[in-house]
């Protein structure tokens, strides 16, 4: 198994997870509140890939997971008190976590958490923050299991998707 950055001949399998995920969430538990169509989708692998913040959990070949790594927090992170003030070119935000339906809970997702914090101290980035849907049970324990703490708990404007309420977490690196 290996991360690495996302190029562009992966945006096709890139949809392709987003969609099977997407399809497995509406038949199980939709905890982060995702719809097919809407997040994530191929524009989403698109823009990761061509601002080259986009990196893949590759197994024997097959993309299993990927996670975005950049400094554009959400317009409303800016009404948040964080535990550090600094410009967002030495903060990481996370986007689009994704792990394939058929690797969920096989550790995917705390191998791209362990990746982001390892890559951020290597380029002295001073802290890494993300945000989640509130019912996002699973997501909520990996963070937080991770030393992420809650920060704040705000409108991300996604009501029209049925989803009012986002926990922001920030861990210092």
């Amino acid at each position: 198994m290996v991360i690495e950055k996302g190029v562009p001949e992966d945006v096709d399998k890139l949809a392709r997870l987003y969609d099977d995920l997407n399809d497995f969430l509406n038949s199980d538990i939709n905890h982060p509140g995702w719809i097919k169509g809407v997040y994530p989708v191929r524009q989403i692998a698109e823009a990761g890939i061509n601002e080259q913040n986009l990196y893949v959990v590759r197994r024997e070949g097959q993309i299993i997971g990927s996670i975005i790594l950049n400094h554009h927090p959400k317009p409303a992170y800016d009404k948040a008190v964080w535990s550090i003030e600094s410009d967002y070119s030495k903060i990481f935000v996370i986007h689009t976590l994704v792990v394939h339906p058929d690797f969920l809970k096989a550790g995917i997702g705390k191998k791209l958490i362990s990746f982001a914090c390892e890559l951020g101290k290597k380029l002295n980035i001073k802290a890494i923050r993300l945000d989640t849907y509130e019912k996002n049970i699973p997501a909520i324990k990996l963070y937080e299991k991770f030393g992420f703490n809650h920060i704040d708990t705000i409108d991300l404007s996604l009501g029209e998707y049925g989803l009012h309420r986002f926990r922001l977490y920030e861990k210092i690196l």
